[in-house]
């Protein structure tokens, strides 16, 4: 096993532990840098994030404290799911996470328990057995596992098998420490309010069983979810509704659902597609109504509701359906300063960087650099 003698934030201290040139790092960092810089403002209309401030480490009060700082491991997929015996490059569960802890990095949001079956302890860890490892190795590095986007049966009403398998990854997620437990999906894909009732009962009779587990059940959300929903005006065909009342999906299931039963977890790049995509409806009567989504808002009206978020920024891109290019964390346009002064609660919410395209297929190193970029982007966050 190779020992770094360099500090963890140093150049070459980090170089060595990606398995980089300091030509690629630098180009690497440059780029990224670049990409900020070069990146269009928004113009005045509030269907846009503005460029946020990014003050340094020794300004002010930190937003994010420094024990709730996490990262989801979707982010780094590439590295705990490679061969150990193919590369110099942290690879599997454990060494993983010796290298996101050397970044910062105190809290981690799995997605899934697989990696390569060449890494220590095998490919498949969605086991009890499975499960003591992973925490020891958590423990190990000063590390705490906040949520997992795993297994949510697929029946309803719920069938034997499937609330047989929820409860043990409901087991999994107690050994493992968690807090939380959901998926990345959402409750139903639907436009209609009769769907997402029934997904409400769904959800909330799963969230009654992990809450009975001493687990907190969330579901997480793209930007479908703020949608508007359907639930009113002209029928069509098939006898479903064709305009809104205005009343965004997930608004709707936050409150048809038992807030001591179900949580949510903010996606806040998705919310800002969201923002940037529905903003108006066609109402009851058939006109049309401006409603610009406020992510923020959100969160605070429904403050206990939203205990994890996932951090994730990107560069304006007006070509795009989006509205938004990711990029990592702390390099992009989404103004996470003012988000996280507004929705406050810092000893409550849990942000977990994310970088959906952080692999690559050319640069093994370039999600891990992705991930301590990102570390930095949310530790620099300041009052």
């Amino acid at each position: 096993m190779t020992v770094y003698n360099d500090a963890p934030g140093t150049d070459s201290g980090l170089r060595r532990s990606l398995g980089v040139s300091r030509r690629r790092f630098l180009s690497t960092c440059t780029a990224a840098a670049a990409t900020a810089i070069a990146a269009p403002a928004f113009g005045a209309s509030p269907a846009f994030a503005q460029p946020a401030a990014r003050p340094g480490h020794g300004h002010g009060q930190a937003l994010v404290p420094a024990d709730k700082r996490g990262i989801i491991l979707y982010t780094v997929r590439d590295a705990t799911g490679r061969d150990p015996l193919s590369t110099d490059l942290p690879s599997g569960f454990r060494e993983v996470f010796k290298q996101l802890a050397r970044f910062g990095y105190r809290q981690v949001e799995f997605a899934g328990y697989g990696q390569h079956a060449n890494a220590p302890g095998g490919s498949d860890l969605q086991t009890v057995e499975g499960a003591k490892l992973l925490r020891s190795w958590l423990d190990e590095y000063g590390l705490r596992a906040q949520g997992n986007h795993g297994f949510i049966p697929s029946s309803w009403p719920l069938g034997q098998s499937d609330l047989d398998e929820f409860k043990r990854h409901l087991e999994i997620a107690n050994i493992l420490g968690m807090e939380h437990m959901g998926t990345g999906g959402d409750p139903t894909g639907s436009a209609y309010r009769a769907d997402w009732d029934v997904a409400a009962d769904k959800w909330n009779t799963l969230g009654r069983i992990a809450r009975r587990a001493g687990i907190k059940l969330y579901t997480h959300n793209h930007d479908a979810a703020y949608g508007f929903l359907l639930d009113g005006g002209p029928l069509d065909a098939q006898g479903r509704p064709t305009r809104s009342s205005g009343v965004r999906k997930l608004e709707y299931f936050l409150e048809v659902t038992d807030p001591k039963a179900v949580w949510l977890e903010m996606d806040v790049f998705w919310a800002h597609v969201a923002q940037y995509k529905f903003h108006t409806y066609t109402a009851l009567d058939g006109s049309q109504q401006e409603n610009v989504f406020d992510p923020a808002a959100l969160v605070r009206r429904n403050n206990k509701r939203y205990p994890l978020f996932h951090a994730k920024d990107g560069v304006a891109n007006t070509t795009s359906g989006n509205g938004y290019d990711m990029v990592p964390f702390g390099t992009g346009v989404i103004d996470y300063r003012t988000f996280f002064s507004r929705v406050g609660q810092a000893q409550y919410r849990n942000p977990m960087v994310e970088q959906d395209n952080a692999p690559s297929s050319t640069d093994p190193a370039q999600s891990l650099n992705h991930a301590r970029i990102g570390y930095e982007g949310i530790a620099a966050l300041r009052r």
